[in-house]
């Protein structure tokens, strides 16, 4: 069955618009797991409440508020939450080209494919063609539930890609008492870690990450399921502190073993 798309809308640029369908483009297939009654393994079902009187509350009895002060409150209607976003709400309105390496990893949230509806094809094509000839990517604003986003459009083997951002004042000053420590570092040691990234620096490839706990959980469920005698392994111990120079000389040893491997393997 083919995906449904979770928004529809266009791709705006200069004077060019391009209807085009959002998909998710990820899924996170972490182990789920509901909470059970121990007794009977009944699961538990969460009620929406009330805080004054403890009764339960029906979905039409609900509505939205913003908390302007402590446990103070200003009552939002839909239209009005919708009037909040008036700029173009179906549109991913690209507003400028920058070098993706302008970004910061940090600012980005979410990925969505943008799939052209049928009339928007060439155009659609044109703009991936040229976002991929000037290895470019756009820069962004998008309404989407009520919500307006930053984001950025990019080619991802042929098709357009949008990733929801953090504005900037959401993204928190690393303001840590622990960096500003006066530490002695001697030249050796950044040479040898720079030996160590050099040791274990080869291209990205996606097939060789795998998620380990899930398997682990996986293959324990099965055991479980089938009645089989389920092991705990005990706990390794604590790594112990050793000489930080005498770390990084064996880390270099070590790294460079498996570099040795990979090529003959």
């Amino acid at each position: 069955m083919a995906p449904r798309a979770i928004w529809k809308g266009a791709i705006n640029f200069g004077l060019v618009t391009i209807p085009v369908g959002m998909y998710t483009a990820t899924e996170s297939k972490t182990p789920k797991f509901k909470q059970l009654r121990k007794d009977d393994h009944s699961p538990i079902r969460y009620k929406r409440v009330a805080e004054a009187d403890g009764e339960e509350v029906a979905w039409e009895d609900i509505v939205r508020g913003y908390e302007f002060e402590k446990d103070r409150y200003v009552v939002f209607t839909d239209e009005e939450l919708a009037n909040t976003t008036p700029e173009g709400s179906r549109l991913v309105d690209v507003v400028q080209f920058v070098d993706e390496s302008e970004i910061d990893p940090m600012y980005y949230k979410s990925s969505y494919y943008l799939v052209p509806e049928k009339t928007g094809a060439k155009a659609y094509k044109i703009l991936a063609d040229a976002l991929k000839e000037k290895g470019r990517i756009g820069l962004a604003k998008v309404s989407i539930r009520e919500k307006q986003h930053m984001a950025t459009v990019r080619v991802k083997d042929g098709v357009i890609v949008m990733e929801t951002m953090y504005w900037p004042d959401e993204i928190r000053a690393a303001e840590f008492e622990e960096l500003e420590a006066d530490v002695e570092v001697r030249k050796e040691e950044v040479d040898m870690a720079a030996m160590i990234i050099d040791n274990l620096t080869k291209e990205f490839d996606p097939s060789e990450w795998v998620d380990r706990t899930r398997e682990a959980v996986e293959e324990l469920a099965s055991k479980k399921v089938a009645g089989e005698e389920v092991v705990v392994p005990e706990s390794p111990e604590p790594t112990k502190v050793v000489d930080l120079l005498e770390a990084l000389k064996a880390s270099v040893e070590a790294t460079k073993e498996q570099k040795k491997e990979k090529k003959a393997g």
